[in-house]
């Protein structure tokens, strides 16, 4: 990790040469130089100053490796989610994913959903209502798994429940190979979320119709691709798509 190669990286991400980052900074080109070098590391005012600027977290700049975490991670995005039918299902076991993604690919063959759409959509989140014994004692753990019903395709097959999804917006990251370190590079994933939505000041938006987060994994030019989708509060999303777009 190097404070220098964050400010470099940041700087470049914002399209800055060094002299326009001295001149917001109000130092000389030649310091942002030897800042970017780690030569000399900014006083903690000039630290504070950047994290505003780059609108990151202070630890993060002072303490992560932002640099390696583009290989891991896109930039975050505001997308509105249309409004849309599912079909659900949770299981609790010591691999809910496994077992419900299984239980629920086999309700959509049944069902005739993916005869009709191979591509349907799966997406998934996890479960939270796991009692703290059954998770300590038992390894026990909660997920749910839905697929996102196309338009014109109509059922009643048993086995899940349905509801319905209403327009949302979610702030969205992309996590690149995401199994291979699944704890750590999915949990940094909401992490890199809420730092972000933070430090632009959006908030979580909960609603009894509208998923506060969920998980949809596919693949890309043959690499695994997990987009995490956080519900935000849509107040300031005019700002939201200017910042972001």
């Amino acid at each position: 990790m190097s404070i220098g190669a964050n400010i470099q990286f940041l700087r470049k991400q914002k399209k800055l040469t060094q002299e326009q980052l001295a001149d917001i900074m109000n130092v000389s080109r030649q310091t942002v130089s030897r800042w970017e070098s780690d030569e000399v590391t900014p006083e903690l005012n000039k630290l504070v100053e950047l994290s505003k600027h780059f609108s990151c977290k202070l630890d993060s700049l002072v303490c992560e490796d932002i640099v390696s975490q583009t290989d891991v991670y896109s930039d975050i995005t505001i997308k509105k989610i249309s409004p849309f039918k599912m079909a659900r299902y949770v299981i609790v076991s010591p691999n809910p994913e496994d077992d419900v993604n299984n239980y629920m690919y086999h309700w959509a063959d049944n069902c005739g959903l993916l005869k009709a759409y191979p591509d349907a959509k799966r997406i998934g989140w996890d479960f939270p209502y796991v009692s703290s014994e059954l998770q300590n004692r038992f390894g026990l753990r909660g997920y749910v798994a839905a697929y996102i019903l196309p338009q014109g395709f109509e059922t009643d097959f048993p086995g899940v429940e349905y509801a319905d999804q209403l327009e949302a917006d979610y702030a969205v990251i992309t996590v690149y190979d995401p199994f291979s370190n699944a704890c750590e590079k999915i949990s940094g994933a909401y992490k890199n979320i809420m730092k972000h939505l933070g430090a632009n000041n959006f908030r979580e938006f909960p609603h009894d119709n509208i998923l506060s987060c969920f998980e949809y994994v596919y693949e890309k030019d043959g690499v695994t691709c997990m987009d995490v989708h956080i519900n935000v509060d849509s107040v300031t999303r005019s700002d939201a798509f200017t910042y972001f777009n």
